[in-house]
């Protein structure tokens, strides 16, 4: 399955430094993940953020939640299916195609990934180089969990590149730049 620009949310789960600090290639992972958001900013692809008990575990790192724009859904459940706020704001999209980002690969982005795919309208897209988790095992264990229901492993740049469809788009160079300027 291709991204669909038309279709598409970006979900950007729990990118919180006090979980970033403990995983696998945490600089890289968020570095994509800016990448993705900005991107999907130039293109108008709604993006949404959750954080796994703010109160306790602090907000989105800075950078990346200034270029969200909007407050992360604070949410207690693994999964952000778990919480009527992040149900509400993903339904109020009208929006059929989920790109997942974040934190932990086998824990809540799994949890995400099974619940949207349980929901027979959703296709779910999964960045495999923007979602990490406090190993390299554990990340290559929830990809090949998720995988194993149908999601769509890929690459946060082919997201983009799906999105554009061609040189031709009107935001193609723009976009161009941040691909260039990804340090990730």
């Amino acid at each position: 399955m291709l991204a669909r620009l038309q279709d598409s949310v970006v979900i950007v789960v729990d990118m919180q430094p006090s979980f970033l600090d403990g995983c696998w290639r945490s600089r890289e992972v968020l570095e994509r993940t800016k990448f993705l958001v900005e991107c999907a900013n130039l293109l108008g692809v709604p993006v949404l953020a959750t954080e796994q008990y703010r109160e306790r575990m602090g907000g989105t790192e800075p950078g990346l939640a200034k270029l969200i724009g909007q407050d992360a859904l604070n949410k207690l459940t693994f999964s952000c299916c778990g919480t009527s706020p992040f149900n509400a704001a993903l339904q109020s999209l009208k929006k059929n195609q989920a790109v997942i980002v974040g934190i932990e690969t086998h824990i809540c982005v799994s949890q995400t990934a099974h619940h949207l795919v349980s929901q027979a309208q959703n296709e779910v897209i999964v960045c495999v180089d923007a979602v990490t988790a406090r190993s390299e095992d554990r990340h290559k264990i929830g990809m090949e969990r998720i995988r194993g229901i149908g999601v769509t492993p890929a690459h946060t740049e082919s997201v983009v590149y799906e999105w554009l469809g061609s040189a031709s788009h009107p935001q193609f160079k723009d976009a161009l730049k941040l691909v260039k300027n990804c340090t990730g």
